[in-house]
């Protein structure tokens, strides 16, 4: 169970960093004088990069982008489980993806349900939780585990590494422009930074990359 370290730390880092947030600095800083942990910083962050309109979109194309790469996943795992007509047939490495996608579902729907902190600003459905940052979580994890599962899909090495460093890129761009565009704490961010981390290393190290073709 050593290989398992990794995600039990980064989980353990999670679960301690949002107890920090609920206690630690807590003041009126956000729209209807809402309380925010590490308010200090967080306003400081806040207040340096402002809003920009154009990263929100961008983020939000990752988001929708995201969400086609889990259905690609989610397809290829069907087709083979209707091929193979046993669940244990199916490549192993889709099976854990498929735990991992249902534990980021069950978390957003979680966190979107806990006001552990709210928005800077007030979006119309007036003030909403942010944290941990769900966007960052299901982009980070999603395309974080798509650079290991590609692998076993992606014979030529050069479109695997060109698909590693697509996603890649996705990753880091979404983590600063869920930032820049201002509708999320710096510690909204480094929350589902943490938990996509804990996620994406926990199937790293259980995936095999045993896949075959279909």
């Amino acid at each position: 169970m050593k290989k398992y370290i990794l995600p039990s730390i980064l989980f353990v880092c999670f679960v301690v960093f949002t107890i920090l947030v609920k206690f630690i600095d807590v003041q009126p800083i956000g729209p209807q004088g809402s309380l925010i942990g590490f308010a200090t910083i967080n306003a400081a962050v806040h207040n340096f990069l402002g809003e920009h309109h154009f990263w929100y979109l961008l983020t939000q194309l990752f988001g929708v982008l995201a969400i086609c790469v889990a259905a690609a996943f989610a397809c290829i795992g069907f087709v083979q489980l209707i091929k193979r007509k046993s669940l244990f047939k199916v490549d192993r490495s889709l099976i854990v993806l498929g735990i991992v996608y249902l534990a980021v579902i069950i978390l957003y729907v979680l966190f979107e349900k806990i006001a552990l902190n709210v928005r800077p600003v007030i979006t119309e459905e007036g003030l909403e939780p942010s944290y941990p940052s769900t966007h960052t979580m299901l982009i980070l994890t999603i395309f974080g585990t798509a650079r290991y599962a590609l692998k076993g899909f992606c014979k030529n090495e050069k479109l695997f590494f060109a698909a590693q460093l697509l996603c890649l890129i996705i990753m880091i761009l979404t983590v600063a422009g869920r930032l820049i565009c201002g509708v999320h704490w710096l510690t909204d961010i480094v929350g589902g930074l943490l938990i996509s981390s804990a996620l994406v290393s926990f199937y790293s190290r259980t995936n095999l990359c045993n896949q075959t073709s279909l």
